[in-house]
């Protein structure tokens, strides 16, 4: 298939989302300007949850947790009851308790607070990946999009670096990214934003529906 009938592709499926994926994004907004502490928290252990596991497991597992009160205040032990539907389980258990105990405990330091103070997205997500274990790059921009801090960061899971790969914009899928490959192939992402004239949020949605054929998160 030539890459000028999979750009068209993509731009098909950009006019007939846009809507549907412009409300997405609103709603990633409004956690940042009047989203509770809680629902930051609970969007960052979705984060830490997705390596190598399914978003939508991911997103159920967060919401069973908190409707069951585990989230906020179960040990390790009772979080990882949850995470049967997520790999590497104990460890993500172990980091959401420091994650928690970091944010959410009686000597919590406001995650929120800390990323405005930064007022930088490229420095927030070094910070987050700095400073939360468990967070990538990947990980790291998709928090910061999700909670509507910043919507032009690359989000490079395998489903995005896959659609990179096969429409001709990378070369080789890595099998790891490290820093320097991560900004490498997020710069030409961003390239391709502009040449295409899609915005990169709705960009990396647009991929994302490609891939699984929803809009989610």
């Amino acid at each position: 298939m030539e890459k000028n009938h999979l750009i068209q592709g993509i731009k098909a499926i950009y006019d007939s989302k846009r809507q549907e994926i412009g409300l997405r994004l609103h709603e990633f907004q409004e956690i940042w300007k009047r989203g509770t502490t809680e629902e930051i928290f609970a969007e960052l252990v979705f984060c830490i949850l997705t390596p190598q596991s399914r978003g939508r497991s991911c997103w159920a597992a967060v919401v069973d947790m908190t409707r069951k009160g585990v989230l906020f205040t179960g040990e390790a032990g009772q979080i990882v009851k949850e995470l049967n539907r997520v790999r590497f389980m104990y460890k993500k258990s172990q980091y959401i308790v420091e994650a928690r105990r970091r944010f959410l405990g009686d000597c919590r330091v406001s995650m929120k607070s800390i990323i405005s103070q930064i007022n930088d997205s490229h420095e927030a997500r070094e910070w987050l990946v700095e400073s939360v274990k468990g967070i990538g790059y990947k990980e790291a921009s998709h928090f910061l999009r999700n909670i509507g801090f910043d919507q032009n960061l690359a989000i490079l899971d395998r489903h995005i670096v896959r659609r990179l790969q096969f429409l001709g914009i990378i070369g080789e899928v890595p099998d790891s990214l490290s820093r320097r490959r991560y900004f490498e192939i997020e710069k030409t992402m961003m390239e391709f934003s502009r040449a295409v004239q899609i915005p990169m949020s709705y960009l990396d949605l647009v991929m994302w529906y490609m891939e699984t054929g929803e809009i989610f998160k």
